[in-house]
C-alpha cells in the first residue's frame, strides 16, 4: 500500500454476520462492564453468556467435584465426559479455565462450550471455578489454576483421569492462566500433552497494532481491558509478572505443545500470534490459526457465527491428535 492509498476501515474487515451481530448488541443497550460494579458485571455476563452459545448438549457424565487449594479453600470442578471413567479405563483430561478478565465468568457461563469440547474430543473436561477479582487479586486466579492442575496430576486417577495425558486450556483470561500453568508445569517437571488457548491475553499493554486498530467497537473495548486489569492486579508491577503476562517469562523452551486460536478483529490478536512465534523460536511445537472477520469471544457465538463451531471442532481435533480417547 502506498502513502496515497487510504487504509481500509477496520469495520470493513468484519464478516457480514459479525457486523450484524455487533449492531444487534449495540441496539440492546447493555451498560458496559466498566460502568457497573463487579457483581453487576458478573450478573450481566451470566445473563448474556448463553444467548448465542451452543445449545447445551446432554452428556452421560456432568457433575460437580471439588479439590483443595493452597490456603485450604475447596475449589469447584465441573466434570464433563462422554462415558464413565475409572482407573481401569481412564480418559485423557483437559483442565478448562474460563474467560472473563479475571473478574467475571464461571463454569456456568462456559457450560455449553465445555460440553461441546467433551463431546467432540472424547476427552474428559474439568472446568474450574477459580476465585475472581477484586475480592481475590493477582495471583489468586493463577494459584487456584496451578494448584488444581497439580492436584489432578497427583490424584486425577480417582476421577478417571489418564494422568499421562493431561492438558490445560482456556479462553481469553482463561487462556492466559492456561499458558502460565504450562510454564509452571515445565518448571515443576509435570508433563502436559497440550496447552489449548483461545484468543489468550499474553501481554500487559496497548502497544500492538491490533490493540490500536480494534480498541473500540469490536466487543472487547480498551476501557474494559483496563477495568479488568485494574481490578485484578495489586499494583502496576504485577503487569510484568509471567503469571499475568506469559510473554514475559524468562524462558519458553520446554513448555508443552500449543494450539492457539485468534480472532481477526480482536485487540488480543497480535499478542496471541506473537506468543505462537515466541514458542516456535524456543523449539515448541505450535499450531496457530486465525479466524478472520470475527471478534473476541467468538467461540461463544455459535448460533450466529459458523466460525465458532469451526474453532471448537479444530480444538477438539487438536486434543484427539495428542491422545485419542
Amino acid at each position: 500500500m502506498d502513502d496515497l492509498t487510504p487504509e481500509r476501515p477496520a469495520e470493513a474487515e468484519l464478516t457480514q454476520r459479525m457486523r450484524e451481530l455487533l449492531q444487534r448488541i449495540a441496539r440492546a443497550g447493555q451498560p458496559p462492564f466498566w460502568t457497573q460494579t463487579p457483581q453487576q458485571a458478573r450478573d450481566s455476563y451470566a445473563r448474556m453468556a448463553q444467548l448465542l452459545d451452543f445449545a447445551p448438549t446432554a452428556l452421560p457424565v456432568v457433575d460437580d467435584l471439588d479439590c483443595p487449594s493452597r490456603d485450604g479453600t475447596r475449589l469447584t470442578l465441573r466434570r464433563y465426559a462422554t462415558r464413565a471413567a475409572d482407573w481401569q479405563a481412564p480418559l485423557p483430561a483437559l483442565l478448562y479455565l474460563h474467560g472473563g478478565g479475571f473478574v467475571v465468568g464461571s463454569p456456568a457461563t462456559h457450560d455449553a462450550l465445555c460440553r461441546q469440547l467433551a463431546l467432540r474430543s472424547g476427552w474428559m473436561v474439568l472446568s474450574l471455578d477459580y476465585r475472581l477479582a477484586p475480592e481475590h487479586r493477582f495471583p489468586v486466579a493463577f494459584n487456584d489454576s496451578w494448584d488444581t492442575l497439580q492436584w489432578l496430576a497427583a490424584h486425577g486417577d480417582m476421577l478417571g483421569v489418564d494422568t499421562q495425558h493431561l492438558a490445560v486450556g482456556g479462553d481469553s483470561a482463561g487462556g492466559t492462566l492456561a499458558a502460565a500453568c504450562a510454564l509452571a508445569a515445565r518448571d515443576a517437571h509435570l508433563p502436559l500433552a497440550l496447552q489449548l488457548l483461545f484468543y489468550p491475553g499474553m501481554g500487559s499493554g496497548h502497544d500492538t497494532p491490533s490493540q490500536r486498530r480494534y480498541a473500540h467497537g469490536f466487543l472487547l473495548e480498551r476501557d474494559q481491558i483496563d477495568w479488568f486489569f485494574n481490578l485484578y492486579l495489586r499494583d502496576p508491577r504485577d503487569a510484568d509478572d509471567w503469571r499475568f503476562a506469559p510473554q514475559h517469562a524468562a524462558e519458553h523452551r520446554g513448555v508443552a505443545a500449543a494450539w492457539i486460536a485468534v480472532a481477526g478483529c480482536d485487540p488480543l490478536r497480535d499478542e496471541g500470534l506473537a506468543y505462537a512465534a515466541q514458542l516456535r523460536r524456543a523449539g515448541v511445537a505450535v499450531q496457530a490459526q486465525e479466524w478472520p472477520g470475527v471478534t473476541h469471544d467468538f467461540i461463544k457465538m455459535s448460533r450466529a457465527l459458523p466460525e465458532a463451531e469451526q474453532a471448537v471442532e479444530a480444538a477438539a481435533q487438536a486434543l484427539r491428535a495428542v491422545a485419542p480417547p
